[in-house]
């Protein structure tokens, strides 16, 4: 995978070609960003970059000095290259996930009870993941090996493995580099990893790639560099939605807004795109303010054999009607660019919410989207949440059908 198929981070691609070629590269780098930036594949991405054989040289010249913290000999070293070739030998095996000197560690589970795996155990299913869900979250991965609802780890037994591959030789490229992703799945045995990360062997390179940097170990981040990877515009994501999805520039601007900058929650909304969000709004606060207790309960119901991620689809739709209502409040209809049943719709609930009914809503949202993707029961969630939404919204004097 090289930079070109890596969907936005113009500054970060930059910033990480311009540390390769001036010998700045630290040796434990953390790449820090939220689901569906793409920080996986940039690392990745990186790797190829690293290895490339025009990038570092070898293809036209004997090595030269240390890639970590030597100075530069602009002499005889090669020219700034802003991507990988993509073409050299290295490249070649870096694009297919088979380059000997980059190795993959990822949470894994046991396939029987008593197994200690490794995440060599799962390389054939990692490749495929990659090539089909590059911007996937750890769920993904998860389901993908048949989790169901086990949870993964990065086991002690994975520790060790690290240790040893990091200790051979590079077999080609003259760099070993590892990909750690989602050290979060780090329990206490990533402490065996302290000593290799604080002094690693010549020429290797540690790539941990993170969502949430409280729940890595303060012993690992310390030993780290941060290369924090922000969130995708709304433009970048509607560009790659009509560049990777076909979709028209229209089509790709109303998910894009919806995603807020996650390419992952992008390609969800694009295959529930034939999911009527806008009805089930409706029915739910017509039961919350008008119907009652049955048609809640209805509706509970209903929503609770939803799997997960539709649930989570429906309340980050939710959340963004709510979000264009209060933009509507501020700025007029004519500041939003939503279809007209939506645009409706959103001018419809600034009549049953104010500014802080809804800000109060789009956080009990937020809050049950994160209890959903922690396993909450889902009946026992969507029925508490109707009780808080009807109190929120219950000192209007005036409710009318939506």
């Amino acid at each position: 995978m090289s930079f070109q198929q890596v969907i936005g981070q113009t500054d970060t691609k930059q910033h990480l070609a311009e540390m390769v070629y001036q010998n700045r590269l630290s040796h434990a780098l953390l790449f820090l960003g939220k689901e569906g930036c793409g920080a996986l594949p940039l690392a990745i991405a990186f790797a190829q970059y690293v290895v490339c054989e025009k990038v570092n040289g070898k293809a036209a010249a004997p090595p030269g000095p240390s890639l970590f913290g030597d100075a530069p000999d602009t002499s005889t070293g090669p020219s700034f290259m802003p991507d990988a070739c993509g073409q050299c030998p290295s490249c070649q095996k870096a694009q297919q996930l088979v380059h000997p000197d980059i190795h993959f560690s990822y949470p894994v589970i046991p396939r029987k009870a008593g197994d200690k795996p490794v995440s060599t155990d799962y390389i054939q299913e990692w490749r495929e993941f990659i090539r089909q869900y590059p911007y996937g979250n750890v769920y993904d991965w998860l389901q993908s090996i048949g989790a169901e609802n086990k949870q993964g780890n990065i086991t002690a037994q994975e520790c060790n493995e690290i240790i040893r591959k990091l200790s051979l030789k590079s077999f080609e490229s003259g760099f070993k580099i590892l990909i750690l992703w989602m050290p979060e799945y780090l329990g206490n045995e990533g402490n065996k990893l302290l000593k290799l990360i604080e002094e690693p062997p010549a020429d290797t390179l540690f790539i941990l790639v993170a969502e949430n940097e409280s729940q890595v170990l303060a012993t690992i981040l310390s030993r780290t560099q941060l290369v924090k990877v922000p969130a995708l515009s709304v433009a970048e994501v509607a560009g790659a939605l009509e560049a990777r999805a076909s979709q028209t520039a229209e089509q790709a601007r109303q998910i894009a807004s919806i995603a807020e900058g996650n390419y992952r929650e992008a390609l969800q909304v694009l295959g529930h795109a034939g999911e009527d969000w806008l009805a089930l709004v409706r029915e739910w606060l017509n039961a919350i303010m008008k119907s009652g207790p049955v048609s809640q309960v209805k509706w509970v119901e209903e929503v609770s054999k939803l799997g997960r991620e539709k649930q989570k689809q429906f309340l980050r739709y939710f959340n963004h009607l709510l979000e264009q209502a209060i933009r509507i409040q501020a700025m007029g209809a004519g500041s939003v660019h939503l279809p007209d049943n939506e645009r409706d719709f959103a001018q419809r609930l600034n009549k049953i919410a104010g500014y802080a009914q809804q800000e109060a809503i789009i956080r009990e949202l937020d809050d049950a989207a994160y209890y959903i993707e922690r396993n909450a029961n889902a009946k026992m969630l969507f029925h508490a949440l109707t009780i808080k939404l009807y109190h929120i919204m219950a000192d209007r004097q005036q409710v009318q059908v939506l």
